[in-house]
């Protein structure tokens, strides 16, 4: 069972950057899909970015071109570099697998796009 905590978010401005990291453990990294999925208040969590085991990446329209996510299968860490931030993007930040394992949602990681 694959354990993941997420970090990096933060306050930022519109048009702002931020990085953020998640740390795996618990399972073989480097085979999984893995994804970056966030969840705004009173709204669903949605899949905004995944990518396979040998580095192919798929975006939501509401991202591409803004985020690019990454992976170091050595550092069992994936990241989500994100770019030309809006305030549409202010929500909980999780990573898992894709299809997600719904034991292994972590704490998330609070990304907050405000002037």
């Amino acid at each position: 069972q694959v354990q993941l905590v997420e970090s990096g978010g933060g306050l930022v401005q519109p048009g702002g950057s931020l990085t953020l990291s998640c740390a795996a453990s618990g399972s073989i990294f480097s085979m999984h899909v893995m994804g970056w999925y966030r969840q705004a208040p009173g709204k669903q969590r949605d899949l905004v970015a995944r990518i396979t085991n040998i580095g192919t990446t798929i975006y939501a329209d509401s991202v591409k071109g803004r985020f690019t996510i990454s992976r170091d299968n050595a550092k069992n860490t994936v990241y989500l570099q994100m770019n030309s931030l809006k305030p549409e993007d202010t929500a909980v930040y999780y990573c898992n697998k894709v299809p997600p394992d719904f034991v292994s949602w972590g704490q998330g990681t609070q990304v907050t796009v405000s002037s």
